[in-house]
């Protein structure tokens, strides 16, 4: 206002401020009210705990995505807010509680673990809250159980690149293997999908071996593996159960002994960089993301990625950063407008990602993405990205366009039981 009195000589001055006033009065209520509220998105990721290496990629990577697209959505500033599951499906469903009823966040996005998404996706479900999971693999969740509030952006079921893994086993001449993995649902799932597509072309599983979460001690089930005499073995394990089992691999001289089939997070990145090159060098896995594929998508995310962190990319930090693409697209769709729920999950269901660090992904009508698997070996990082990095998994072959029911119509395939340590496939023991 003191320049309405600087300027404003006329004797008629104090009126015309004062009606000055009166507008500004009521007009600047009205433009604080344009400025729109943030989408409030909680990030549910484990950054402390069994996979507290997998959490931080996590959130660095859906950091790094929103601070190169603006942290806004047509004009809405995006607001995360982050939550520490533990690596415990017991705190993943507490600290959701708390993103929902006191954060009042408008979608979930996360966590890591299959049995932490088993907690939390009844809860997110009752609350009709957008249960977004890039990690989060628990084949259920877009099997019998699918609901649309539960969608995999960016995501996997955890027997979808194992089904791949069976058939290319029996096609390489292995006619017997040893099964080892994490007892709990993400190793019974791997291990089931790989058994059912193995044992279906008439290979035999001699033994599955369950090791509890957070096993430190390999050495017992490493002699009933070579004791058994397979032709191979297929092996899941995640964070630092796989680097303790891949030491241990490796000390038992079991590497260059035994052909080692692994799933997707035995040798994911966040595992292998904190490895010697010898003993992870040539371990053939079967996962949905390669660091190592070269794909200026990949290779982009790669770059950017190493540059803000000093290191190459897990699956985990891939995910997390298509997650936010994926997510970022479906509310351009419907103008930031994520209140209404139904036109917002549907416009995430329409998302197509022609690439991605990933590779094509889109949705099926169950929620899960329809995409690629890739058969990776682990090698020696070249060009410009191994300052970053010792070893990384590249692209043997790679089988486009997978289902998550492999290649059964949905309804036969959900016929049978969700695979557990008492169904593992239609052939399995």
């Amino acid at each position: 206002m003191r320049r309405v009195f600087v300027f404003l000589r006329h004797h008629r001055t104090a009126a015309y401020v004062s009606v000055c006033a009166a507008v500004l009065a009521l007009t600047a209520p009205s433009a604080r009210g344009a400025e729109q509220p943030p989408i409030r998105i909680g990030v549910l990721a484990s950054e402390s705990g069994t996979a507290a290496a997998a959490g931080h990629d996590m959130v660095t990577a859906w950091k790094l995505y929103w601070a190169e697209h603006g942290e806004r959505v047509d004009g809405r500033r995006i607001e995360s807010t982050f939550y520490d599951t533990g690596s415990n499906p017991a705190r993943a469903l507490t600290v959701a509680r708390q993103a929902v009823e006191q954060d009042h966040v408008q979608m979930i996005v996360g966590p890591y673990l299959a049995n932490e998404g088993l907690a939390v996706a009844p809860y997110a479900i009752q609350h009709k809250i957008p249960f977004l999971e890039p990690t989060v693999s628990a084949d259920d969740l877009t099997q019998r159980k699918a609901n649309p509030y539960v969608i995999r952006v960016a995501g996997w079921t955890s027997s979808q690149p194992t089904h791949p893994a069976g058939d290319w086993a029996y096609d390489k001449g292995y006619r017997t293997v040893v099964t080892i993995a994490d007892a709990y649902a993400f190793g019974y799932e791997n291990v089931g999908g790989f058994n059912q597509t193995f044992t279906a072309r008439g290979g035999k599983v001699l033994k599955q071996i369950w090791a509890p979460l957070g096993n430190t001690d390999y050495s017992p089930y490493l002699s009933q593996i070579e004791a058994a005499k397979p032709d191979a073995v297929f092996v899941e394990m995640v964070g630092a159960d796989a680097v303790h089992f891949l030491q241990q691999w490796h000390a038992f001289g079991l590497k260059d002994k035994i052909p080692l089939i692994a799933n997707e997070t035995t040798t994911d990145q966040s595992n292998i960089r904190t490895l010697p090159a010898d003993v992870v060098d040539g371990i053939v896995s079967f996962g949905h993301f390669a660091e190592g594929r070269d794909a200026a998508a990949t290779q982009e995310f790669d770059t950017n990625f190493a540059a803000k962190t000093g290191k190459l990319p897990s699956y985990m930090a891939a995910a997390f950063f298509t997650a936010a693409q994926w997510i970022d697209s479906a509310m351009l769709k419907v103008h930031g407008n994520v209140e209404d729920t139904d036109a917002f999950l549907a416009a995430v269901r329409s998302v197509r990602l022609a690439d991605s660090a990933f590779g094509p992904m889109k949705l099926d009508t169950y929620n899960n993405p329809v995409e690629n698997v890739y058969v990776r070996r682990v090698e020696t990082v070249s060009g410009p990205l191994a300052k970053y990095g010792k070893t990384w998994n590249v692209v043997v072959k790679a089988y486009p366009n997978v289902s998550q029911f492999w290649n059964l119509a949905p309804q036969e395939y959900l016929k049978q039981p969700v695979y557990s340590p008492t169904f593992q496939g239609v052939k399995a023991p």
